[in-house]
């Protein structure tokens, strides 16, 4: 049996890890069979961008149910897989939108740079799309949140209502907040191509004094 993930020293402070509930959930998940991402790769997007490098959030659903396709990366492909559905789209609105190519689906160069992809629900069923949407997930997404939100100016890319209504308790002041429709083939034609996102968000970073991001890598 798998031993329970800590989590990212930056993040261990959260209620969520101090008063008991990854506990709880944790056992709830060893009791379940077949699901993803590895354990070691739950807290991934945690670990890839500590809370103290966060600049921009883009907020994903729950892991990709597909086997062996969930990487603990919202939107994120493994480096072998070709870009399909939601994330094919993205990657076309950055060409669109920067110019830039990115050459794969791994989104590991992104969140390297303090963007944080984070799923509201870190863990699926191989096979079945929100099949642990009632294990208390939410309440660190929201504590992940609301923490980010606190320590200072943020980029929030929220793409579908979904999305947008996670973060809508979150203060608006001093953050950019970038949202249209989900970029999945049913609503991308609805307002997610051509919303320029990635150009939105380096326009704010620059004007700030910080760097922009490279959404090639």
């Amino acid at each position: 049996m798998a031993e329970r993930p800590e989590p990212p020293e930056s993040w261990a402070s959260l209620p969520f890890f101090i008063d008991g509930r990854w506990d709880t959930l944790w056992r709830k998940l060893q009791a379940l069979p077949d699901w993803q991402p590895a354990p070691e790769a739950i807290f991934r997007a945690l670990a890839l961008t500590p809370r103290p490098r966060v600049r921009v959030v883009i907020l994903g659903q729950d892991p990709y149910p597909t086997p062996g396709r969930a990487t603990g990366l919202a939107f994120s492909f493994p480096p072998d897989q070709k870009p399909r559905d939601s994330l094919k789209n993205i990657l076309a609105e950055v060409a669109t939108d920067t110019g830039q190519t990115k050459a794969d689906g791994d989104l590991t160069g992104w969140a390297e740079q303090g963007v944080l992809l984070l799923n509201p629900v870190l863990t699926v069923p191989v096979g079945l799309s929100h099949g642990h949407k009632a294990l208390g997930w939410q309440a660190l997404t929201t504590q992940i949140l609301t923490a980010t939100a606190t320590d200072g100016p943020r980029v929030f890319i929220l793409w579908g209502a979904p999305a947008q209504k996670l973060c809508a308790p979150l203060p608006r002041d001093g953050h950019l907040f970038i949202e249209s429709p989900h970029p999945s083939p049913l609503s991308a034609h609805r307002g997610f191509f051509g919303s320029r996102p990635f150009s939105r968000a380096n326009q704010w970073l620059a004007a700030r004094g910080e760097k922009e991001i490279d959404w090639s890598l």
